[in-house]
């Protein structure tokens, strides 16, 4: 196992470590905070060990980091919607 995959599966380990604390923001900071480490260890994953891996490593993470995830999408749809005009 190479330094990328052992730091993107330390990263799902804190993620959960993390999930298991009590949260007073439903644990959004601590979501901020695991996007802004995730994607560059996530670029790393990539360029070590190819795209393929990259995608499963960037599944891994989405599948934890779900709500955020949830979110964008429902904001992007929101903003397709909008009417040129507005």
């Amino acid at each position: 196992m190479n330094l990328s995959i052992a730091l993107a599966a330390l990263w799902g380990l804190a993620a959960n470590v993390i999930a298991l604390l009590p949260s007073r923001d439903y644990h959004w900071r601590a979501a901020y905070v695991l996007i802004a480490v995730g994607i560059p260890i996530l670029g790393y994953v990539t360029w070590q060990n190819g795209p393929w891996v990259g995608l499963i490593v960037l599944v891994a993470g989405m599948s934890v980091l779900r709500w955020p995830v949830i979110y964008f999408g429902r904001w992007v749809k929101r903003r397709a919607r909008r009417s040129p005009g507005e």
